[in-house]
């Protein structure tokens, strides 16, 4: 029987590994992704058997997330769920929750790693550069591209509240603020 990488050979008739590797890499992509949506899972249903009245220090903060040099903890409420070296070199894997109150954007900025988010509460439309704006609701979930300038705006009536994992560059801000970009 054929190893894994010898059937990657097999298949397209080399003995490059280029196929298989890619195959791994992708591989590793969908079980970040999975991990990312089972940890929402659990946070979400964690806020149902909680209700509302979650215990102060599970909430965000406004400033909370500063120390990690985030720009949007200036301006709305995150808390980091937690932050990992990646087996990317020069990559961590840092956790945030989020919260935005009805009506509020979280004004354009961009990430210096892919972001992988995922909708718990509210209804969040999301404007992305290069595609068309779109609402999320919760269960949504939702990829950014590396340093692609992108804004949150809850619609309301209640909080928005994500989960988003960041693939990022390690010693870098994890998320700057930008310019609106220019529609064409």
């Amino acid at each position: 029987m054929a190893t894994h990488d010898e059937a990657a050979r097999i298949d397209d008739g080399s003995d490059s590994e280029g196929p298989a590797l890619m195959r791994r890499k992708a591989f590793g992509w969908v079980g970040v992704v999975a991990l990312a949506g089972a940890v929402a899972s659990m946070v979400a249903l964690s806020g149902r058997i909680d209700g509302e009245a979650a215990s102060k220090d599970r909430q965000p903060k406004a400033g909370a997330a500063a120390r990690s040099q985030d720009d949007l903890a200036s301006k709305l409420a995150r808390r980091e769920v937690q932050r990992s070296p990646s087996s990317i070199p020069g990559r961590e894997i840092v956790q945030v929750e989020t919260l935005i109150p009805a009506g509020v954007e979280s004004g354009w900025h961009a990430h210096p790693g892919e972001e992988v988010g995922y909708i718990i509460a509210g209804q969040v439309e999301m404007m992305v550069q290069g595609r068309a704006t779109v609402v999320l609701h919760p269960g949504d979930g939702f990829l950014i591209p590396p340093r692609t300038p992108h804004n949150a705006r809850d619609l309301g009536p209640e909080t928005g509240r994500m989960l988003s994992t960041y693939i990022v560059e390690t010693g870098q801000p994890i998320a700057t603020f930008v310019d609106q970009p220019v529609q064409r």
